[in-house]
């Protein structure tokens, strides 16, 4: 089950394995685990993983993983020690490539031991594709502390996995409207919540006030911004905190706030009753995030219901 403190069912939030970080530093017992034929190795590319036609990963033992293959520690479960490998298009060719699916796909129908392995592996997968070098002088690093950290072989600087901390966040107004917008590289009818990266030497709440009003012009009255979970978002490297919070109380409490947006980052954006989005969902005429997005949650947590089942999703 998902540990965020509001929001219910956060399909990236779940996880029931240990990450037992103690013994990423313990290459005795790193490597008694890697021995282990009962050890299990979840094969990770570009975001996806082999899965079964009951949507279950597919895990190998160590033995079939080739030495030279990046690895990961990821923890134990009942007995069980858990490791991803970043393995290339030739393995997946290898290994029933119709069976490959993205965690995007896949994520909101996993059981909770494998949605937290696989947006682990994903997340871990992704970095240490993009952060193979060292940022003070450029030489190669090395895979260090079982996959958790680089080292830089000329000054033994260590470097850590970057997570990006991002907030997303429903707005409403003094109806109890919920905000929507367009992303502009969106299609039309494509709505979500408002979203953005806190910025250096701001705090989260901080950044649901600014990123509204840089987004669609609107004032929020920072006392009602309230956290309301977070789930990682591996693509490539995102948390994303999740909050509700309500415009200023210095709009007329008659007519719809106006919006203003940039056209550069938000196309469109929109206010919506519950009846309004329960209507325009049965027809159609948006599409709202998918289940396994903590946006969809926010919508749903302000509704008050699922929504409903003629609903599109982007």
């Amino acid at each position: 089950m998902s540990t965020s403190p509001l929001l219910e069912d956060l399909a990236l939030a779940r996880s029931t394995v240990d990450r037992s970080a103690h013994f990423r530093k313990d290459s005795e017992a790193m490597s008694r685990a890697w021995a282990d034929t009962s050890s299990r190795v979840l094969p990770v590319y570009r975001g996806s993983a082999s899965t079964t036609p009951e949507n279950e990963l597919r895990y190998l033992p160590t033995a079939a993983i080739a030495a030279n293959t990046p690895v990961a520690f990821l923890g134990c479960e009942s007995g069980v020690w858990y490791f991803c490998a970043f393995v290339d298009q030739e393995f997946v060719d290898q290994h029933d490539p119709e069976s490959w699916r993205n965690l995007r796909v896949i994520g909101a129908v996993l059981n909770a031991r494998d949605a937290g392995l696989l947006v682990t592996g994903v997340a871990l997968a992704n970095w240490h594709e993009t952060h193979t070098h060292c940022p003070r002088c450029g030489i190669h690093t090395s895979v260090t502390d079982a996959g958790w950290t680089r080292t830089c072989p000329a000054d033994n600087s260590v470097h850590f996995p970057r997570t990006d901390p991002a907030v997303i966040m429903l707005i409403t107004d003094h109806q109890d409207r919920a905000l929507l917008a367009r992303q502009v590289r969106w299609q039309p009818g494509w709505l979500s919540v408002l979203a953005g990266f806190v910025e250096s030497g701001e705090s989260a709440e901080a950044a649901v006030v600014r990123e509204t009003a840089e987004e669609a012009g609107v004032e929020v009255n920072p006392q009602t911004v309230q956290y309301l979970g977070s789930q990682p978002w591996p693509f490539p490297n995102s948390l994303m905190l999740g909050y509700q919070a309500r415009a200023s109380s210095k709009y007329s409490l008659e007519a719809r706030i106006d919006l203003t947006v940039d056209g550069e980052e938000i196309a469109h954006a929109q206010w919506f009753s519950r009846s309004e989005l329960i209507d325009a969902s049965r027809a159609k005429e948006i599409h709202l995030p998918p289940p396994i997005s903590i946006a969809h949650r926010l919508i749903v947590h302000w509704l008050g219901e699922p929504l409903p089942r003629e609903s599109a999703f982007r």
